[in-house]
């Protein structure tokens, strides 16, 4: 196991923290080169995973044993117990009624309730807020941010614009933001793109997809929500194509260039792709829609981006599964471990088909076959599906957007994280809401019915110092403290190895585990969960799990899940503690005081 810290994220003096978590973007000569971290291989009996986070006090990692706690134990606290704070009992805070945000404009609820019921918060101060902005991930200087909209790599810049309101830490008067890197890590801010000025999008520029040309120009389509809240799309093109940095946006005269097809909701047409290129010289893309509960992708061809077709059906259709929306649709190689064009199609390629679900507010996709001669995809396993089969992530993970990185030959991955802090919270703490790390995703050669994904390499530029662990043996019911110095921030890169005897002895184990509905990191089975604790104080009262679950079927087969158990975090996050029952097994790793 290897703990990768960051001295200079360091905080023992909070009112000395700085306002923003990021460095300026470095020119790129000064740009060191991030070492070439290749993607790691799970073995029979290894897991990997690379997790990246911020640490309040320590992190743990739980391994559990075969047997059951008989009863859960739930404990309310007072009090306050990170020792950065001053010691108090904190005073019950009334919220302002839950407002919902978004759904009377026609896209997904963008306001959290709180966590209680009654409206109850913790009474944080400012003061105790600033030092939650991440460093890792992409978030703007202040206010809300939402889906990542049209990433590319163009002239030498990784460009990522992103749904942004410049006004408040709630969504609304959503613009597109601008940022760029030379690494994915490292951010330039830039100015706002677009903003809604004109009738066709004055109620919102919403999410929307960057096409690359043959020639190296770029064009953006975007949904924007017009003054009746129609939704339509649009077009857009760079104001100056010989800029690097795409300062400036011309949006076509004659926009929209789509509208609600007959039978489609004016609220339920959105969020058009990056499109490809067909043998026949036309464009396709794809965006989401609904037929009462069924979520589709229609499909429109067009050859000069001005003027489009819809074609007859839909690329795909999965009842029950309500409004697609962010759809997503692109190949991944069968045969390497590249990325692949955008309009990449033929024998050793598969498509993956994304949709982020309206009513769940989840990322789901699934690999299948696209026949271009009728515009259709059809899944390798029914039943795995769009929407009721295969996740992104299992944590808070929406909206997701993928793009070709040509300079690199890989597809990067990136999702909105739109945390859990209510309203009220994020306005005392200005902003709200964070991008995931980029991710590279590679089709699973070796299950051949899903993705892989990795962080980017490029994020190892961020390890400055390392601490490692080797052959820790952990036993049933034990905690086993490993000193990690000081720090705020741990990457992490670790190896779980499974008793072979115990693995293979086990005929079946929990064939039917769901990470949502099977009891959490306090569900015990035979296989699981082991992982980590983050968000850990010493009396292990507060924990986020993070963790692996392995389930097996009669025919030996093995499913492995990762999930994130958002139900144990306390004293500072829900006032409430849950804890875990009796019969884990712990490898508690312990700050230095």
């Amino acid at each position: 196991m290897s703990m990768y810290t960051n001295p200079f994220r360091s905080f023992p003096d909070l009112e000395h923290v700085v306002p923003y978590s990021y460095d300026t973007l470095r020119d790129e000569e000064e740009q060191a080169e991030a070492p070439s971290g290749g993607r790691r291989r799970p073995m029979k009996v290894l897991l990997s995973t690379l997790l990246s986070g911020i640490l309040l006090l320590a992190l743990v990692m739980v391994l559990t044993g075969g047997q059951r706690s008989e009863e859960e134990v739930v404990e309310v606290v007072e009090g306050n117990h990170h020792p950065s704070f001053p010691s108090s009992k904190p005073s019950r805070a009334i919220e302002p009624e839950w407002v919902s945000r978004g759904v009377s404009e026609g896209v997904s609820e963008k306001a959290f309730r709180p966590y209680s019921e009654k409206g109850d918060s913790y009474p944080w101060t400012n003061l105790m807020l600033s030092w939650q902005r991440t460093a890792y991930h992409f978030q703007p200087e202040k206010n809300w941010m939402n889906d990542p909209n049209g990433p590319l790599f163009y002239k030498g810049w990784y460009h990522l614009f992103y749904q942004y309101n410049p006004d408040s830490a709630v969504w609304g008067n959503i613009t597109w933001g601008h940022a760029v890197s030379k690494d994915l890590i490292h951010w330039l801010y830039l100015p706002l793109a677009m903003v809604p000025d004109h009738w066709y999008d004055i109620n919102g520029v919403w999410t929307g997809s960057a096409t690359l040309l043959p020639d190296g120009s770029v064009v953006i389509l975007y949904t924007g929500s017009t003054d009746e809240k129609v939704q339509v799309q649009n077009l857009a093109h760079p104001a100056d194509p010989s800029d690097p940095l795409l300062l400036h946006w011309i949006k076509y005269p004659g926009n929209p260039v789509m509208v609600p097809p007959p039978g489609i909701g004016t609220l339920d047409f959105r969020d058009p792709t990056t499109a490809w290129l067909t043998p026949d010289g036309n464009w396709r893309l794809t965006l989401g829609s609904k037929v009462n509960e069924t979520g589709i992708s229609l499909v429109y061809q067009t050859t000069n981006f001005t003027s489009y077709e819809l074609l007859d059906g839909v690329l795909h259709a999965v009842p029950g599964t309500g409004m697609w929306e962010c759809v997503d649709f692109y190949p991944v190689s069968t045969t390497e471990e590249i990325g692949l064009n955008t309009s990449a199609f033929g024998p050793g390629v598969k498509h993956v088909l994304k949709a982020s679900l309206d009513d769940s507010k989840k990322d789901y996709y699934a690999l299948g076959t696209y026949y271009v001669e009728n515009d259709t995809w059809i899944p390798d396993n029914p039943v795995a599906d769009v929407g009721i089969g295969i996740r992104y992530d299992y944590g808070k993970y929406y909206a997701s957007k993928t793009f070709y990185d040509q300079h690199k030959q890989r597809r990067v991955l990136f999702g909105w994280i739109g945390e859990t802090d209510n309203e009220a919270e994020d306005i005392k703490k200005g902003w709200a809401s964070v991008q995931s790390i980029p991710r590279v995703v590679l089709f699973d050669q070796k299950t051949g019915s899903n993705l892989v994904q990795w962080p980017v390499e490029e994020v190892e530029s961020l390890r400055l110092t390392s601490t490692e662990f080797d052959k820790v043996v952990v036993g049933a019911g034990s905690v086993v403290p490993l000193d990690v110095g000081t720090a705020t921030q741990l990457d992490i890169t670790a190896e779980f190895e499974i008793d072979s005897e115990t693995l293979e002895g086990t005929i079946e184990a929990d064939i039917g585990y769901n990470c949502t509905t099977s009891g959490g990191a306090a569900g015990r089975g035979t296989l699981g969960p082991f992982g980590l604790l983050v968000l850990a104080e010493d009396s292990l009262a507060e924990q986020t799990p993070v963790y692996f679950y392995i389930a097996k079927d009669t025919d030996g087969d093995y499913r492995t899940f990762f999930c994130a158990d958002e139900s144990r975090q306390g004293l500072l996050w829900q006032m409430m503690l849950l804890n875990m029952s009796t019969g884990a097994m712990f490898l508690y790793l312990k700050e230095k005081n």
